[in-house]
């Protein structure tokens, strides 16, 4: 009988843990659409499994995940291991996030590009590029629709090719890297004031992100981390995720560091689909990297000797003063470097020249670095002298040889390159200073101070940087391929006229041999169709570029303007529309008030569209397109059937706008051409 009721027992006990067992599962299961965690483990391989990593993040022993450490154009992503349901007409598409991060750069307010909190389909992203898309995207795949990914940028860099609103802000993405809505980094104090928020300041912030499907409204509130969450949000935007969001979505995070770096952090998150994200606890959050501070040492002096110690502490002061000088104006020099010697600047009289790079000397961010305004102390020349980052030395002689080539360049309409200077992580590139800034503030009235440039002085402009390409193709030593001409690198002296500037994608070959980059590089919308699809950047990718830009010039519009969320301006399309109604004087800048030569204008704005044809046989070489803006060779006559147009858009849908006067090629084989890829219109 005991052996009967033990035996019972144990088939009791065992059959209520199954059910126990049975029931937490469930509970599991129907919870799965919620999780918090405070810190990510202590990164061991079986911690790891908390999240799924790839590239650059990884969990520091704390628990902490960090998705870049302070190396250069690295990208990192951190993923919930499992897909989460989103099925839409059966269950809500509404989702709620918590989560603390920071951003602590490598120089002070300087640092990389930031990080995203995103949905995506999947989590490959070995597509993407480093820097400035946030390892989301590349040029060719923002703006897809196939994209399907949402993101919520925390974006301290500044882009103006994706419309940036400046180096410190927060934006709603949905599938592009051009925000739908964005505002500066700052939130609402209990006490009612909205204070500002530095994403780069190193110390952690807090954020919200709510989605209520009902209302297709998305709210983001940030504040720092120790302090109550607001009661206004930053951002509230209305946005319809139903045919964005897929059934299967991954849920993580995304950063990208430029040549200028960050570590960016996560020190918690939580996530729910049903209801508002369970909130972090601070106190449970792991520890950021303590900043390292070098120890003072302290001098003790007995006091016995009152003189001596008088005598030891100047000298020590001496010393001390007499070392923080040098470290101050410490350069890097190697051997190697002899021979360019008369091209390098010493860092104490560009420390000297900028006043200590104070911030009233700030001019603008160029690429991959800020630019300061400097007077050289002895010659009192006035300088632009841009800081650029570099954490290696692989590459830096042949870096610094192409430096010192570009720098014997010599024509009025190009920026003179003087020199440079190496200084611990920096690189320091000195250039001759434009006191009118750049073309592209006068053209597109980001400073309403600026006066309206008039059409002599456009024209001028026009020729100018026309001549300097023409140098640059064929009458120089070398070829020198600029590969990044736009509005935003033509620079303005005194008298206004254009100089073009900002040789940091500039590549050199011989004449009568070709270029070997095979690296896409360039801003969108300036791109040709080849070099997109090829990699392989020519002459005739510059001109593509040029035809651009004089259409940039004579209509006062951006390459790609956003009307409305869902509706773009292409530059091109609006001047060939604007002919095909009849009047190609529609789309010059409204602010020239037809104050302008019309036989002048039809030459540039139809000039444009043939230099930016899709078929690159069919460009004309810059010595031509000198003889045409020079009067010495007469433009043919181009007709809407034989105009190259559409540089942006689906050109098999406008088979017939294609050149039909121009070499051999046939309508059918152009049509192909231009189908085998579609054409960038967006990227950052």
């Amino acid at each position: 009988m005991a052996a009967a009721a033990a035996a019972s027992g144990s088939v009791f006990s065992f059959t209520f843990l199954f059910l126990l067992s049975s029931l937490a599962f469930t509970i599991s299961t129907q919870q799965s659409d919620r999780f918090i965690f405070h810190g990510f483990g202590n990164g061991t391989k079986n911690q790891q499994q908390l999240l799924r990593l790839d590239g650059a993040g990884e969990v520091l022993p704390n628990g902490l995940l960090r998705l870049t450490n302070a190396s250069a154009l690295q990208i990192g992503h951190a993923f919930f291991p499992r897909p989460l349901n989103f099925i839409r007409g059966k269950s809500s598409l509404s989702f709620s996030t918590n989560f603390v991060f920071a951003m602590v750069p490598q120089s002070p307010n300087l640092g990389g590009h930031g990080l995203a909190f995103l949905l995506s389909p999947a989590v490959d992203f070995s597509h993407a590029v480093a820097s400035q898309h946030l390892g989301l995207f590349n040029a060719t795949t923002d703006g897809a629709s196939t994209n399907h990914v949402v993101a919520i940028e925390l974006d301290a860099m500044r882009s103006p090719e994706f419309q940036d609103i400046d180096n410190n802000h927060v934006g709603v993405d949905v599938n592009s890297l051009i925000s739908i809505d964005a505002a500066p980094a700052s939130y609402l104090s209990p006490d009612g004031k909205n204070l500002t928020l530095q994403l780069l300041s190193g110390r952690p912030i807090q954020v919200w992100i709510d989605y209520n499907d009902t209302q297709k409204l998305i709210n983001v509130t940030l504040a720092p981390m120790d302090g109550p969450r607001p009661e206004r949000p930053l951002l509230s935007t209305s946005v319809n995720l139903t045919d964005v969001l897929l059934d299967s979505m991954y849920v993580g995070f995304s950063a990208a560091t430029s040549t200028v770096t960050s570590e960016h952090y996560i020190l918690g998150w939580s996530f729910s689909q049903t209801g508002r994200a369970e909130q972090l606890d601070i106190s449970k959050l792991p520890k950021l990297p303590p900043v390292r501070k070098e120890r003072k040492k302290v001098e003790w002096i007995s006091i016995v000797f009152p003189i001596l110690a008088a005598f030891v502490l100047v000298g020590i002061g001496g010393f001390v003063v007499c070392l923080i000088r040098r470290k101050k104006y410490e350069e890097i020099c190697e051997d190697w470097e002899k021979e360019y010697h008369p091209q390098r600047f010493t860092y104490k009289n560009l420390y000297l020249a900028t006043h200590g790079f104070k911030e009233k000397q700030f001019l603008g961010v160029g690429g991959f670095g800020k630019v300061y305004k400097g007077v050289l102390p002895k010659s009192e020349t006035a300088i632009a002298v841009k800081r650029v980052s570099h954490d290696s030395r692989q590459g830096m002689k042949e870096f610094v040889a192409e430096i010192v080539s570009i720098g014997r360049l010599r024509h009025r309409n190009l920026v003179q390159l003087l020199g440079y200077c190496r200084r611990k992580g920096e690189l320091l590139l000195v250039y001759d200073y434009m006191p009118n800034g750049s073309l592209d503030h006068f053209l597109f009235k980001d400073d309403e101070k600026k006066p309206t440039l008039n059409w002599p002085q456009r024209q001028r402009i026009i020729r100018g940087v026309a001549s300097a390409l023409l140098y640059l193709h064929e009458e120089w030593e070398q070829v020198v391929i600029h590969r990044d001409i736009k509005a935003s690198n033509v620079l303005l002296d005194a008298d206004f006229n254009g100089r073009l500037g900002d040789f940091g994608l500039a590549r050199l070959h011989d004449h009568g041999t070709n270029s070997h980059t095979t690296q896409v590089a360039g801003t969108v919308g300036y791109l040709a169709p080849e070099l997109t699809r090829l990699g392989k950047a020519t002459t005739g990718t510059d001109v593509f570029a040029f035809g651009v830009f004089m259409l940039e010039v004579a209509c006062g519009r951006r390459p790609v303007e956003v009307e409305t969320a869902a509706e773009e301006v292409i530059l091109v399309d609006w001047v060939v529309r604007c002919w095909q109604q009849g009047n190609i004087f529609k789309a010059v800048d409204s602010r020239l008030q037809d104050a302008y030569d019309r036989e002048e204008m039809e030459l540039v704005l139809k000039l444009g569209l043939l230099c930016s044809h899709p078929v690159a046989a069919l460009r004309p070489s810059l010595r031509k397109v000198m003889q045409y803006l020079d009067g010495d060779t007469t433009l043919p006559e181009i007709s809407l059937e034989s105009a190259g147009v559409g540089n942006f858009g689906s050109y098999s849908e406008r088979s017939d706008l294609y050149f039909s006067n121009f070499g051999s090629y046939s309508r059918a084989s152009i049509n192909s051409f231009c189908s085998q890829d579609s054409i960038i219109t967006t990227g950052r």
